[in-house]
């Protein structure tokens, strides 16, 4: 019971406290110290208390992943596309068209340096220290996909917190089906760079 009260507690500040907190006016160097700590206590947590080995798993079914992701690709492709093509068509694929270099950086810094530690965060440390604390797969699905978006809300715009909650749940439900941080960090990274691609990025703090 102690443990469980000691993991709601952290779940609390580490997922709601400090994202919330970001969303708030005081200088960012103060933002940085309490990310880069709490990102610290993550690693330590999975590595001394969790006991993850960090390796990639023997038995991944790839052509499963590639197949499904790519189903997935063109329903996002297609709806973001049409969405562009009515709300903002002055900015669709203006990166890619017009700054190629900037695009082809921003994709590779994204995918490496943001995509991986937000899913070792929500997916990998969030499921491994917390799904025992739910008795519903849906129900931590979803709060899942909650904080998630929650980790967003210093954009203050509510289509980007629509979108990472969407996001959140096929991370999630990706998480759940193959337990690889790696297959789960692909599928983030690839539909990120579409939105990205397609002219979304300036609303999700990408330089454009």
């Amino acid at each position: 019971m102690r443990s469980n009260q000691y993991k709601l507690v952290e779940l609390f500040l580490i997922f709601v406290l400090i994202p919330v907190s970001f969303a708030i006016t005081y200088p960012i160097w103060m933002k940085m110290i309490i990310g880069f700590f709490g990102f610290i206590y993550v690693i330590y947590m999975l590595l001394k208390v969790e006991k993850n080995k960090f390796k990639v798993a023997s038995n991944l079914n790839w052509n499963q992943f590639w197949k499904t992701t790519f189903i997935k690709l063109v329903g996002i492709a297609i709806i973001t596309s049409i969405y562009m093509q009515i709300v903002d068509i002055d900015n669709l694929f203006i990166v890619v068209l017009y700054k190629p270099l900037l695009w082809i950086a921003i994709l590779f810094v994204y995918s490496f340096f943001s995509v991986y530690p937000q899913e070792l965060i929500y997916r990998t440390f969030f499921f491994q220290r917390y799904q025992s604390l739910f008795k519903s797969e849906w129900l931590v699905i979803i709060v899942n996909a909650t904080l998630f978006s929650l980790a967003h809300i210093f954009f203050k715009n509510t289509l980007v917190m629509f979108l990472t909650f969407i996001g959140g749940i096929l991370f999630a439900l990706t998480y759940k089906k193959t337990k690889s941080t790696l297959l789960v960090s692909i599928e983030h990274a690839i539909y990120g760079c579409w939105l990205f691609t397609v002219g979304m990025g300036e609303m999700l703090g990408f330089p454009s």
